[in-house]
């Protein structure tokens, strides 16, 4: 299998220390190679320049395999830099490019922040997930967040919560259970994959009496694809959904808008859980944090949740073959 490639993120965060330190944890175990500026890594790195993905694997596991990616300015902890905002986009493009030519198995994206990049390069995208799906030509995606005991998806993400009810549509709902039905099948190896949907209202709307979401929106879609062959239960009280005798009875949980699916996740594993998008052409995953500007440069970041990033990235690509 071809070695991983890394976008570097916000230079100003936490990303350049954390990479440094999943690559000392992993060693040559789980090979990967990272896009960016050398000048921004932690003092004292041992670093390697390459030219091609496939060399990570020639590099001693004690130094950091890096495709040089030159930025216009020094990186400051904890300050982004506007100046460095279209760099950091098109560090992104590049790891993107190469797993699309087949040069790296998958893409692992270090953590950015959206602001900074829309003030420095009229960055249109609410997110990672969505400029992805659209340097793949558009296609429709989800976004799940995983862990070793839960693995969560949003049907609406980046929204203000005003504008969810009238955001959750039957087509976005279908095409989000489609894509997580398909994701768990052909990078998760789960054949028959269950399914467990949240209603949007307290009590799922309890008949009505709390809301209509649920009678007409979601409970006809969810008989449509049960009708297919679908595993699916709900649409379910998402308070009584992530105790451990609720998880489990399904291999994901479908919910309505940003917070609900995540508060669960980073409440059981705020340390370990990972962002991936399903429904991509290639392998995409991400620490599930931003930048953490607070603590960028103070050598107390914790690089598990990128670590457990390129695990899964490394795992969903065997799967692909």
């Amino acid at each position: 299998m071809k070695p991983l490639v890394m976008s570097c993120g916000d230079p100003s965060g936490i990303g350049p220390e954390i990479a440094v330190r999943a690559r000392k944890a992993l060693g040559r175990d789980n090979p990967f190679c990272w896009i960016g500026d050398p000048a921004h890594l932690p003092a004292g790195t041992q670093w390697q320049e390459i030219d091609t993905p496939a060399a990570a694997d020639t590099v001693p596991a004690d130094s950091l395999p890096v495709l040089p990616h030159p930025f216009p300015a020094q990186a400051r902890h904890g300050a982004p830099d506007p100046a460095n905002a279209p760099a950091i986009i098109a560090c992104i493009a590049r790891g993107v490019a190469l797993v699309q030519a087949g040069a790296a198995s998958g893409l692992v994206t270090c953590p950015i922040n959206k602001a900074a990049l829309k003030a420095g390069a009229g960055f249109a995208f609410p997110g990672h997930t969505e400029y992805l799906a659209d340097l793949a030509g558009g296609v429709p995606v989800v976004m799940m967040l995983a862990c070793e005991q839960l693995r969560v998806v949003p049907v609406t993400i980046h929204i203000p919560l005003a504008h969810v009810a009238r955001a959750l549509t039957p087509a976005l709902l279908e095409q989000s259970l489609r894509i997580t039905h398909a994701g768990l099948q052909r990078d998760f190896g789960i054949a028959a994959p269950r399914l467990a949907v949240a209603g949007l209202n307290p009590h799922a709307g309890e008949s009505g009496t709390m809301g209509a979401e649920e009678q007409d929106t979601i409970a006809p879609v969810l008989a449509r694809l049960r009708a297919e062959g679908m595993a699916l239960t709900g649409p379910l009280p998402a308070d009584t959904m992530f105790h451990p005798a609720a998880r489990a009875q399904y291999d994901a949980a479908v919910c309505m808008y940003h917070d609900q699916a995540l508060i669960p996740i980073k409440t059981i594993d705020f340390a370990g859980g990972v962002n991936v998008t399903l429904g991509l052409p290639f392998i995409r995953t991400s620490p599930d944090h931003g930048t953490a500007y607070d603590i960028a440069g103070k050598g107390v970041a914790d690089p598990s949740s990128l670590i457990a990033a390129l695990r899964m990235a490394a795992d969903m690509a065997g799967r692909r073959g």
